[in-house]
């Protein structure tokens, strides 16, 4: 019998601590086989942060290091310049990138660091218990804005891929979805592209892929894939914003 899909060499059979309708899952599993695809599990570091995907170590089947909160861009900095050959990866969620960890970034893409980076974006702090983020929404409620977020007190969320794709070294930027079959799909088109990025020596590539936080939200997994849909596609739209290609050709 000939088998048509089966589960990715890329994570291990660890099961995961993420809650109920969290897309955390789908995303490991793009990241994982892609790794597989390419070839490259077995020279591939991943770095894990603070946050939800704090335990990621545990999930991906290749080798993996712990970074202080914000720090991940610095610690694969440290690694791929050790390690020129390997093939090295950070995975960041909103608050651990966009607050604490926007020097390291950005100072990473400017100097084209030649590592990857997976951006995960649900708008909201969710292993802490639900704090507002850099990328919180306007009147989007959380346990640190029980009103809404007010843009006149904590200015509008941050658009990073926006942002990065000014930046001269960031070689590929791209803000994808994981809440439809066709989007995942899109997603891990612009997770391979970016790795083949790095296997070629082309310097820094990011994906930001927004996703969904339904314990945090406040609804169940179904409402929340809407509510990412309708709010926050709306103000991050997808897109790849900087690509290898048009740089060369700049």
């Amino acid at each position: 019998m000939a088998v048509v899909f089966q589960k990715t060499r890329g994570l291990t059979d660890v099961e995961t601590h993420y809650c109920p309708g969290c897309t955390h899952g789908i995303i490991h599993r793009l990241v994982g086989e892609v790794l597989e695809e390419l070839g490259v599990l077995d020279e591939a570091i991943g770095v894990a942060p603070v946050g939800c995907s704090v335990l990621a170590y545990n999930y991906f089947n290749c080798d993996m290091s712990e970074a202080a909160h914000g720090r991940a861009p610095a610690v694969a900095t440290g690694i791929k310049r050790l390690l020129p050959e390997n093939v090295v990866f950070t995975y960041q969620g909103d608050g651990d990138l966009a607050s604490i960890g926007t020097a390291e970034i950005v100072h990473a893409a400017h100097r084209s660091e030649n590592i990857t980076t997976i951006f995960v974006n649900n708008a909201i702090y969710g292993m802490t218990g639900g704090q507002m983020a850099p990328t919180t929404m306007i009147g989007q409620r959380t346990t640190t804005s029980p009103y809404g977020r007010d843009a006149a007190t904590t200015g509008m969320p941050i658009k990073i891929s926006e942002m990065l794709a000014q930046v001269p070294g960031a070689t590929f930027v791209e803000r994808v979805a994981v809440n439809t079959p066709g989007n995942v799909r899109k997603a891990k088109k612009a997770i391979k592209r970016a790795f083949e990025l790095q296997l070629a020596g082309k310097g820094f590539g990011i994906i930001e892929v927004l996703s969904t936080c339904p314990t945090n939200w406040g609804l169940d997994p179904v409402k929340a894939l809407r509510w990412l849909e309708d709010n926050l596609m709306v103000y991050y739209p997808l897109g790849n914003f900087r690509d290898y290609q048009e740089v060369e050709n700049a």
